[in-house]
């Protein structure tokens, strides 16, 4: 090959500058924004800074040698790879930032309402009910005095309260108030109580009224101190800010020095005092009334203090299974689901759909409620092992994208950063136990639905001072 002239070498040496430029350019980028996501010890972070730079500075001079065209063609292709992953990490480092900084505290809960009438009656839309009777609770839901008057500027109507829910359905039923305004997980334990319930009315009108609410986190420092997160699940599909009966209540308490985690987990029918409210009922119910009263009934059973939580409803688990590729669950017995889904005594691979219906399950089982509760901490495991498998790397983008809008939770990006820092920093093992609470299968009245017995779970006192007893060692 003949050699380039002066002439020809100074017109091909701007092209090399400028890659040389560009892989400065995006080399600067990338560590700026992992500073910025700042999840790295500061160690790891000097490391990265020099393999990254001894690259960017090795291949820049590769490229701008003035010999050998030979060094500059293996320069550039390989400046064209390290390009290519320089950007896929600066796309990770995005979507990371774009995930995180949508963490934290929101301050609203979402209530959603709906106006009922008789299936045969004639009314079709909020304006037939002019001048008409409504009939609504007065005690449940913060957002009632909002939901009146959103109805009350589009008609002219005279509400009627009642304080028992059993005697608003009487009175609608006989035509004694043209329509009801319900809360729609209010409306859940209607129809679960009295399924014919369901066929008998329409609904001409729904809306969502989103409540202010004050945060409830007992901030520490969770890379040094002990905490828990009580986690709910809420059996509704949609916004997760929306109010709604909690099927999952665990309280998780980690211990970041002796790397040690324990999971609660607590029926759904427990049957206890609802924080703020006069009354007992299951616990499930008292997600009706926000997280925060969920968290404060807990607290309050369990005597003991919970920092944080996290919410996720149905479409939650569906999507984040799927984004996983699917998950591999332990059953410990062979089933079929109410939804006809088979489950083996062994592992179980399951998309979204399977999951949810195996974590919700219960009357497949001589256990109920409690082998439920064991069926979802073995579904937080199986979620656990897959998300921290070396198989999220190709899906992590993916995952990214569908947790953004599927959970909500008081935790913010210095606290979940700070975490990921220091379990990077000693890359230690976790341990993890659970407890489940027991109780006696009964039948109660309720806060919420105050005018027939319902089944409840009563607490067996020695499983919860066992389960405090536990936490409080975690702390202590």
């Amino acid at each position: 090959m003949a050699k380039l002239n002066k002439n020809e070498r100074t017109k091909i040496m701007p092209f090399f500058k400028y890659l040389a430029f560009i892989l400065i350019f995006i080399t600067i980028i990338t560590l700026g924004l992992f500073k910025f996501i700042d999840v790295l010890p500061g160690e790891y972070f000097f490391i990265l800074c020099i393999l990254l730079g001894t690259v960017t500075l090795g291949l820049s001079l590769l490229i701008l040698t003035r010999h050998g065209p030979k060094k500059r063609a293996i320069g550039t292709f390989l400046s064209l790879i390290y390009l290519v992953f320089l950007i896929l990490a600066i796309i990770y480092e995005l979507n990371t930032i774009g995930f995180l900084k949508k963490l934290g505290f929101k301050n609203y809960k979402t209530e959603n309402y709906s106006i009922l009438v008789l299936k045969d009656s004639k009314y079709e839309k909020i304006e037939d009910l002019e001048k008409k009777d409504i009939g609504s609770l007065e005690f449940n839901t913060d957002g009632l005095k909002d939901s009146k008057e959103k109805i009350e500027k589009k008609i002219s109507v005279n509400f009627k309260t009642y304080n028992d829910i059993s005697e608003l359905k009487k009175d609608f039923e006989k035509k004694k108030v043209e329509a009801m305004l319900i809360e729609n997980s209010i409306l859940a334990i209607l129809t679960e109580d009295d399924s014919e319930f369901a066929s008998s009315y329409k609904v001409i009108y729904d809306f969502s009224v989103d409540v202010e609410t004050k945060d409830i986190a007992k901030k520490v420092d969770i890379t040094k101190d002990t905490f828990s997160i009580y986690v709910s699940g809420i059996d509704t599909y949609g916004a997760v800010s929306s109010v709604s009966r909690s099927d999952v209540n665990m309280v998780i308490t980690v211990n970041p020095k002796t790397n040690k985690i324990l999971i609660t987990s607590i029926p759904r029918d427990y049957y206890v005092p609802l924080a703020g409210k006069d009354g007992k009922d299951k616990l499930t119910h008292a997600g009706i009334y926000g997280v925060e009263t969920s968290v404060k009934t807990i607290e309050n059973l369990l005597d003991t203090k919970i920092n944080y939580y996290i919410k996720v409803n149905f479409t939650s688990l569906i999507k984040v299974v799927d984004a996983l590729g699917g998950v591999k669950v332990y059953s410990k017995y062979n089933f079929t689901s109410m939804d006809g889904y088979t489950y083996k005594e062994g592992y179980n691979n399951v998309n979204g759909e399977k999951a949810l219906s195996f974590v919700r399950e219960r009357k497949a089982f001589n256990g109920g409620d409690r082998v439920r509760v064991e069926n979802q901490a073995a579904m937080i495991k199986a979620l656990v092992e897959k998300a921290t498998s070396p198989s999220i790397i190709t899906k992590y983008n993916s995952l990214l994208k569908t947790l953004e809008k599927l959970f909500v939770t008081n935790l913010n990006m210095e606290d979940i950063t700070e975490f990921i820092k220091k379990q990077i920093d000693d890359m230690k093992s976790w341990e993890v136990e659970s407890q489940s609470l027991d109780g006696k299968d009964d039948y109660q009245y309720t806060y919420s639905y105050k005018g027939q017995k319902l089944y409840v779970m009563t607490p067996d006192n020695e499983t919860v001072i066992n389960a405090h007893n536990k936490i409080e060692e975690m702390f202590n």
